[in-house]
């Protein structure tokens, strides 16, 4: 029997290429969202990242408003805000406003990494309203606060002896679900006993999806708004006519990873041609072999199969891809050709396609 296509999602770092514009980079990720709105894709999640030069998506709440307005139907999201960065009660009061803006359209996925280095971490929590150096350990208080503040009756606060009303926005009529995300089976646990729907970052790790989704999944425990598990898989993916092409639009992110691995410096995305000429040394290639073996690259028969494969494997519905496909030196700065073809051949080769 043929295993039915998954659900089609995408996450978006907002890559910033060698000639492009911080401002190219947003308009090519707005277009970008535009096709998967178009082409039938479920949600389009952005990631938060500080204080690198190939990466744009800095603030989600921003970058979420911007896309959600620029589409119609698709639902648009964090994946994710990295809670310790940030107090409660802002992220509560963005993504209240944004629901109450976008209805039916907004999720909220929250981390716990810094999405940044140290120095960059220490700036953003200090003076940050409420983020202390216990940030991180009181990561599950401050989810459970998110979800209460953003509740249509809010939370009671105590202050001086006395209970105060606290609620994300004056009024709201419907409430964005809260996912959490992780690469470890911290979030897991956290997330099942919370009752919260949860996404393993097997985009980025590759490793300990399996025993991670089964940890959470027989140990989670009902909640009213989520009575079963929910998750989904991430997973890079680069997609061509031909697998030959999707193997050479890959190399500009095989590249960015292996500096981000390596410890090299970090700078904005390769093109293509740039990726090529520079090669990969003799010691990084077993790595730059273990990522691509877990990545999906192919022509579009052959992505399907194994996206379908995967979510089979895994046990979920839906799969976010994170189009990796890079940039030639001739196509458009303010534009995503390349990622906008791995999304179109991917809905029309797993016949989600809606346009």
């Amino acid at each position: 029997m043929t295993s039915p296509a998954p659900a089609l999602s995408v996450l978006d770092l907002v890559p910033v290429r060698t000639n492009q514009s911080t401002g190219d980079a947003v308009n090519a990720s707005r277009s970008l969202a535009r096709v998967a709105d178009q082409t039938g894709y479920r949600r389009y999640w952005v990631a938060e990242h500080h204080n690198m030069p190939a990466v744009a998506a800095t603030n989600p709440p921003v970058m979420i408003a911007l896309l959600a307005a620029a589409t119609e139907r698709i639902r648009v999201g964090s994946g994710g805000v990295m809670l310790p960065n940030h107090a409660p009660l802002v992220v509560a009061e963005q993504f209240a406003l944004l629901e109450a803006t976008f209805p039916g359209r907004i999720d909220l996925g929250i981390g716990r990494a810094p999405g940044t280095d140290p120095v960059t971490s220490f700036a953003l929590r200090h003076g940050a309203g409420g983020v202390g150096e216990d940030a991180v350990e009181r990561f599950p208080e401050y989810v459970e606060n998110i979800v209460a503040m953003m509740d249509e009756g809010g939370v009671g606060l105590s202050v001086a002896g006395r209970t105060h009303e606290l609620r994300a926005t004056p009024h709201s009529t419907s409430t964005a679900p809260v996912w959490l995300l992780g690469s470890s089976d911290y979030s897991a646990r956290l997330a099942a006993r919370l009752g919260l729907p949860y996404v393993f970052a097997h985009h980025f790790s590759g490793h300990g999806t399996a025993e991670a989704l089964e940890l959470y999944r027989t140990t989670y425990r009902p909640s009213p708004e989520h009575p079963e598990p929910r998750t989904f898989l991430t997973v890079n993916a680069s997609v061509a006519q031909t697998t030959e092409q999707a193997e050479r639009l890959a190399l500009p992110q095989l590249h960015a990873m292996v500096t981000l691995r390596t410890g090299g410096q970090l700078r904005p995305q390769l093109l293509v041609e740039e990726a090529e000429a520079i090669g990969f040394p003799d010691a990084h290639l077993a790595l730059v072999n273990g990522m691509r073996g877990r990545w999906v690259i192919a022509d579009p028969a052959t992505a399907a199969e194994q996206i379908t494969a995967l979510a089979e494997e895994f046990g979920v519905d839906e799969v976010m891809v994170h189009p990796v496909a890079g940039a030639h030196t001739d196509d458009p700065v303010d534009a995503a050709t390349t990622r906008e073809t791995t999304l179109r051949l991917l809905a029309e080769a797993l016949g989600t396609i809606s346009t």
